[in-house]
């Protein structure tokens, strides 16, 4: 996906000694330790508490910090990292006063509860932020129940530390029953200042990819495929100056991964005993990593997604994105199990522990493969393998280039349901099918808006896929049940039985080599706010036209996942969209006011993925 070379490849012993130095110290909190070096070798860390009730008080500071035996400065809610889990019960008005104690403004977002507007904590959309020294309360009534959880939407703070969860307790109890309910808030950290890490994308996009291929990859390609197919697939992917392996912006070279605030080598443990159900409320508050968990030796039935009850459905492993949520249910009868979150990029991972008493361990799987990127993952359903014609691909410097833009579109993600396509390029897709549901013709029919061919842009995808049972880069025929879209079915159904009023259509955009990223080509800053109208019933349809999954987060109102034939799949508040995919969800717009709309990469949404969608 970048500028890159395919040799560069990283030092072996570097990567080994940093991966040493992250397994060797447990890391955590070093409140009242000052600022002793490696302090966290053998301190007992602070790390998240548990309020309950409907009245808290938050206050947020700069706490040091040893994770990897440098210390750092973290920004903490309470003191602790994560920051408390806050336990409200459904019904109930609460009422939550934050007091900043930072020397710049900051801001909590409820992330997936529905409030008012002004309660939605996004300065410069819904309210002007907290601002040093001063004290915002927060006051609103639990509509909800389920896992949820809290973070900055200032700056980098959630990176540096800012998220805990928040768990709303059902009025009348849980639907599923458990003896133990663990919360595992998996998480990400770098030692490095953010906005430096964020320079350093900008000026080299891949730079902390770890995983460039190599001269042994093209020979292990040649013996497998032929030499022929081999040197054609080197050319093509140099020719489109993009990397198969490049599937996180950031890696283990520069993130330590944590589970509720613990490195792997501080193994966070949660007791059983043998035979009891054990609920694990799985919450992403990572800033850039997707995890793919399991938990080998034990099947996990899924019964929540984004705080809403499922169907239950047993897997082996579950992918998840920043943002999104995943509750399961275990019922272990050894000793101990292992917890194992590995990233995306197969570059390291968060671990955890179940186990009858403290002290335990399991085994520790190794690392899959590394995965590459699939044709289907860049062209959709035109891909067809080795030999492929790429003629009709739209890539800046291949292909159709910008040509065919349509004239007519209106730029900002407005209502493109009116506009001509005569002048769009289709690559020679297929009529849409004349009978069946809205969405089965809207998915059909792609219409690239005219500020897609621009410099934000370096490709196009004219014939996405629309499935929803695909479990993503790295996690096919793996040998193990992986959970997908289509196997998340809301008890209850929609919340909303009326059929959509109109559609809006956005396209997930980038531009690898600048490391820029936006909706329809325009960074937030360049768009429009995306206005609905208060009442009405709409269809999104999101098309990813990049090579990395984004987990698209819509603030205020409940995104109602639809099949490719128009049904209802799921309610979430974080939807992952992957490479060359297109779906869509409909939604109520019952929400008076501002909201934001953005991609849940911390550094995608900085870099410009990100619209506010006003409700009048």
């Amino acid at each position: 996906m970048r500028n890159t070379p395919w040799n560069g490849q990283v030092s072996p012993c570097t990567l080994s000694r940093r991966r040493f130095v992250q397994g060797l110290v447990a890391g955590g909190v070093l409140s009242g330790l000052g600022s002793l070096p490696l302090a966290a070798t053998g301190a007992s860390p602070q790390r998240g508490t548990e309020l309950r009730g409907s009245h808290f008080e938050l206050e947020i500071a700069e706490t040091p910090v040893n994770f990897t035996g440098q210390v750092r400065m973290a920004t903490t809610i309470n003191g602790t990292l994560p920051a408390p889990t806050l336990r409200m019960r459904e019904g109930d008005t609460v009422t939550i006063r934050v007091t900043n104690r930072l020397r710049e403004s900051t801001s909590v977002h409820w992330h997936g509860i529905i409030l008012p507007f002004q309660m939605d904590g996004v300065p410069g959309i819904s309210f002007p932020g907290i601002a040093p020294g001063a004290t915002f309360t927060y006051r609103f009534k639990l509509e909800q129940s389920g896992t949820y959880w809290y973070h900055s939407h200032s700056g980098m703070q959630e990176l540096t530390g800012m998220y805990g969860a928040l768990i709303v307790e059902p009025r009348d109890g849980e639907r599923v029953r458990a003896d133990r309910d663990y919360v595992m808030l998996l998480s990400d950290w770098t030692d490095d200042d953010p906005m430096r890490v964020f320079a350093k994308l900008k000026a080299q996009s891949d730079v902390y990819n770890r995983n460039r291929p190599t001269a042994g990859d093209f020979l292990r390609d040649a013996s497998r495929e032929g030499l022929a197919a081999a040197r054609e697939k080197r050319a093509m992917w140099n020719a489109m100056r993009m990397n198969p392996t490049d599937l996180a912006d950031l890696s283990s070279s520069v993130l330590t991964y944590l589970a509720n605030g613990t490195t792997p080598a501080g193994n966070w443990t949660g007791l059983f005993r043998p035979g009891e159900r054990v609920r694990l409320r799985c919450i992403n508050g990572a800033g850039n990593t997707f995890y793919d968990l399991r938990i080998p030796g034990l099947k996990m039935t899924v019964v929540q997604a984004d705080g809403v009850d499922v169907e239950p459905v047993t897997v082996d492993e579950f992918r998840f994105g920043p943002g999104q949520t995943c509750d399961v249910l275990v019922q272990p009868q050894d000793d101990a199990y292992t917890i194992f979150a590995q990233s995306m990029d197969r570059t390291g991972y968060a671990r955890a522990t179940l186990a009858v008493r403290a002290g335990l361990a399991a085994p520790v799987p190794a690392l899959d493969p590394v995965p590459w990127l699939a044709m289907s993952d860049m062209l959709g359903r035109m891909a067809h393998g080795p030999g492929m014609d790429h003629a009709g691909m739209q890539h800046r410097g291949m292909g159709q280039g910008a040509a065919g833009a349509g004239a007519g579109v209106s730029q900002g993600g407005m209502d493109h349901g009116g506009m001509s396509h005569g002048a769009m390029h289709h690559g020679g897709m297929p009529a849409a099918p004349a009978a069946g549901a809205a969405l089965a013709r809207a998915s059909q029919t792609v219409r690239h808006a005219s500020s897609e061919y621009g410099p934000s842009t370096d490709m196009r995808v004219d014939m996405p896929r629309v499935n929803l049972d695909d479990p993503g880069i790295g996690l096919r025929n793996n040998g193990r049940r992986v959970l997908t879209l289509s196997d998340l079915s809301t008890v209850g159904g929609p919340l909303d039985a009326r059929g959509a009023e109109r559609e809006i259509e956005l396209h997930l955009t980038g531009n690898m080599e600048r490391y820029t990223w936006s909706l329809d080509g325009l960074e937030f800053g360049k768009s429009t706010p995306v206005h609905l109208r208060y009442g009405e019933r709409l269809r999104v349809i999101l098309q990813n036209d990049t090579m990395m999954t984004h987990p698209m987060h819509l603030h205020g109102m409940w995104s109602e996942l639809e099949t490719a034939d128009g049904q209802f799949q799921a309610r979430l508040h974080t939807i992952p969209v992957q490479p060359a995919q297109r779906l869509s969800f409909l939604v109520t717009a019952d929400a008076l006011g501002r909201w934001a709309w953005h991609c849940h990469l911390m550094f995608h949404m900085d870099a410009g993925m990100f619209r506010e969608v006003v409700v009048a």
